[in-house]
């Protein structure tokens, strides 16, 4: 995927938009509280030059406490609307690109590893939270602190601000460029830790496959070189952090110096009294701590957009429902109005001249048409490779075609939205997938709100209600992750049920039977047998014997159609199914 515009820090901010009153009392409160922090070095003044004088220091000690207790209080309120904003703005990135993630091209998914989404949601995320409590504000907050205690120590003293100021920018400036380095080691550490989650992922989903084959020590090497290089990356990044602390501190403590050389010299002349050289020392100590949180925020800023770069190169791919509906040909005017859906004078689903392929200079289909008309069952088939699965997920349009069309009852499938052709299209994947939960949770996936009964019912009718009997929790027990808990057979019956439930119009099942053994094939064709006869059915098969009754046989080779007709009509004319019929003892 080609990488958008870096992003800056008002993309941030973008996101605290809904929090901006919290944020305008986290100000104000800051604001309070750095006022009375400045004016603590000015009452210690007070209480050593009453000292000095002889006389009572009772008020001004208890204002100084007073102070200080309240600045405490204000800073920790200050805080929690902080943290609260934090966890706002990671719940709104997280539910945003949860949501976006959710929604990207299919193409996206083929492309891209399922542990580095995870990571961008997860860990990516988590990384703003601490530069918005923190990071963010204390820029804010610790700019408001030195130009408030410049000012002050200026108006002390301007020869004692000259020195200070000239050491802490040098300081400044060079601790500015190590930390400008962290951005890019942020975003490389983060995407090696996204590389080792895709790696852990897979592993796990795939454990069973891994120690049949004895494979366990090779991922486990896979997987610790990944965290190798992401270690390694990470102590980069610290490195170039606890750098940058040492160059503020020591530009800091040699200020620090210079001053109570300078300052004590002063005094010492006469020119600066023991009072005003304490309360110069303190207001340094309130505008160097605010430096060193500066640069440290900094820093952590410049970390922060390094994750939010991640989650932004994701929230800038167009999403599947962005750009629906495209309108293809002449306007629609000139064409008249798109014909009813379900029309029977109009077919189901027309394939023309089809021409498809996953990567330039690829093409798993080519020139491909054929007819479903409504109410008929047509199957396609041919050896394994052919194309048949790809041209039904190009009619779910998880792919758009190359060329060509395919028209849903007489309009092209590009000028109906995606959720409008999906309501119409029931598909069964090959691999059946069977999300983690309960059977009732995968059954009212695609038809919520269905009543139990009606749930057991369609279990019955694909052979499934035994599993509903073995469990005291019936529809609540469990499946596993991925239906592991059940078998093969079992997960592919589900995702049958599941399709049935919603009843659309068009059922397109993908090798439905490869996981089937005959008893339980002839209990799916008996659910087959009883769908309505108004509904469609567009069937890839392997087992010839499950679709020789077919009104339409589709043979399917090299990307290409090379028959069509019945089975009995395709035993004659084509050699291709004639030797398929023949393998599977369907002909003499």
């Amino acid at each position: 995927m080609k990488q958008a515009g870096r992003v800056r820090t008002r993309d941030l901010v973008r996101y605290m938009r809904g929090h901006a009153l919290a944020m305008a009392l986290a100000a104000v409160l800051s604001l309070v509280a750095a006022g009375g922090t400045l004016l603590q070095p000015v009452l210690v003044r007070s209480v050593i030059d009453a000292i000095s004088a002889s006389r009572s220091t009772a008020a001004s000690t208890v204002a100084l406490v007073a102070l200080l207790v309240g600045a405490a209080v204000i800073n920790g309120f200050r805080d929690y609307m902080l943290r609260r904003v934090g966890e706002g703005v990671v719940l709104r990135i997280r539910q945003r690109l949860a949501g976006h993630v959710l929604r990207l091209p299919v193409a996206e998914y083929d492309s891209r590893r399922t542990g580095d989404l995870l990571s961008r949601i997860g860990s990516d995320s988590s990384m703003l939270r601490s530069v918005v409590t923190s990071g963010l504000f204390e820029i804010f907050t610790g700019t408001l602190m030195i130009i408030g205690a410049a000012v002050a120590a200026f108006l002390v003293d301007p020869l004692l601000f000259a020195v200070t100021a000239g050491g802490l920018l040098a300081g400044l400036a060079g601790a500015a460029v190590i930390a400008h380095r962290t951005r890019p080691a942020s975003e490389q550490a983060q995407m090696l830790l996204g590389e080792m989650t895709s790696g852990l992922e897979r592993a796990i989903r795939g454990v069973r496959t891994i120690r049949a084959a004895r494979g366990e020590q090779r991922e486990t090497e896979a997987i610790a070189h990944s965290a190798r290089r992401a270690y390694g990356m990470g102590l980069r990044l610290a490195r170039l952090q606890a750098f940058t602390v040492p160059v503020a501190h020591i530009a800091t403590q040699g200020v620090f110096l210079l001053v109570l050389g300078v300052g004590g010299a002063r005094v010492a002349a006469g020119g600066l009294s023991v009072g005003d050289l304490v309360a110069f020392v303190l207001f340094l100590f309130f505008l160097i701590m605010p430096v060193g949180q500066l640069i440290g925020a900094y820093s952590q800023l410049q970390t922060g957009l390094g994750a939010l770069q991640r989650i932004e190169d994701v929230l800038r791919v167009p999403t599947e429902t962005e750009g629906d509906v495209v309108r293809v040909g002449p306007p629609r005017e000139s064409r008249g109005a798109t014909p009813v859906f379900g029309a029977g004078a109009v077919p189901a689903l027309v394939f023309d001249r089809v021409t498809f392929g996953y990567g330039e200079g690829e093409t798993v289909v080519e020139d491909i048409s054929f007819t479903v008309s409504q109410g008929t069952r047509t199957a396609l088939v041919g050896p394994s490779g052919a194309g048949k699965s790809t041209l039904l997920a190009l009619a779910e349009r998880f792919y758009e075609v190359r060329s060509g069309a395919i028209r849903l009852s007489g309009a092209d499938i590009r000028e109906v939205s995606r959720d409008e052709l999906r309501s119409r299209l029931g598909y069964v994947e090959q691999e059946a997938p069977i999300l983690a939960g309960t059977l009732r949770e995968n059954l009212s996936l695609s038809a919520p709100g269905l009543s139990d009964d009606e749930l057991t019912d369609v279990l019955r009718r694909v052979n499934l209600d035994e599993i509903v009997k073995r469990s005291p929790l019936g529809l609540d027990a469990q499946v596993g992750e991925g239906g592991v808990l059940l078998s093969g057979g079992e997960r592919q019956r589900l995702a049958i049920a599941r399709t049935l439930l919603a009843a659309p119009p068009i059922l397109l099942l993908d090798e439905p039977t490869s996981n089937l053994d005959a008893r339980n094939e002839q209990a799916f064709r008996a659910a087959i047998d009883a769908v309505p006869t108004d509904h469609t059915l567009l069937i890839v098969a392997h087992r010839l014997a499950t679709v020789v009754d077919a009104d339409q046989i589709v043979v399917v080779d090299q990307g290409r159609v090379v028959g069509t007709g019945t089975h009995h009509e395709l035993i004659e004319s084509s050699t291709l199914y004639r030797d398929l019929a023949s393998h599977q003892l369907l002909v003499a």
